[in-house]
């Protein structure tokens, strides 16, 4: 499959090329997204926001939560498990988680998608990247992916500084 518009924002060559769970639900995409953000926070902190993730989607609330504002306060909340809810948006849950590693990297599917999110730790920070993968029309892929791309990026950025301010504040 070759590239599309929107495909690849703030990830490295390296992070596009390493595998994700979600590649073994989704064997021949035709539409691959990667997406990626630098935290300044410990893995734990970066994953104890994943987590939350099944609170909210953390993206543009007034599009996908009702105009309800995601949790902002870091709550205590144990990993998710295979079958769990992925998030809740639109009033109800959404999506089931699929796999996981714990601390490391959280699969699920939504909407006919498989994405993985991976904490990949380095020496002062954590790299916070996002790989979706769907079986879909090639003509609608390129339009997919730019729409992922919009509500991806703000729900990357918001993690990190949500992620950012609780290890500020740790």
């Amino acid at each position: 499959m070759g590239r599309v518009i929107g495909d690849r924002w703030g990830v490295t060559e390296a992070e596009v090329r390493r595998p994700y769970g979600c590649d073994a639900f989704v064997t021949a995409p035709t539409l691959q997204a990667w997406r990626g953000v630098t935290v300044d926070a410990a893995p734990a902190t970066v994953w104890a926001r994943l987590r939350q993730l099944r609170l909210a989607p953390y993206s543009y609330d007034l599009v996908d939560n009702l105009g309800r504002r995601s949790p902002r306060d870091l709550r205590d909340l144990p990993d998710p498990r295979v079958g769990d809810p992925f998030t809740r948006a639109l009033g109800r849950d959404q999506g089931r988680v699929v796999a996981l590693d714990p601390g490391r990297e959280l699969t699920a599917t939504i909407m006919g998608a498989h994405l993985s999110y991976a904490v990949l730790p380095r020496d002062r920070d954590v790299r916070l990247v996002l790989k979706v993968v769907a079986r879909t029309s090639r003509w609608l892929a390129p339009a997919l992916s730019v729409g992922d791309l919009v509500m991806a990026r703000r729900q990357l950025l918001t993690l990190k500084e949500l992620a950012e301010s609780d290890q500020q504040s740790a």
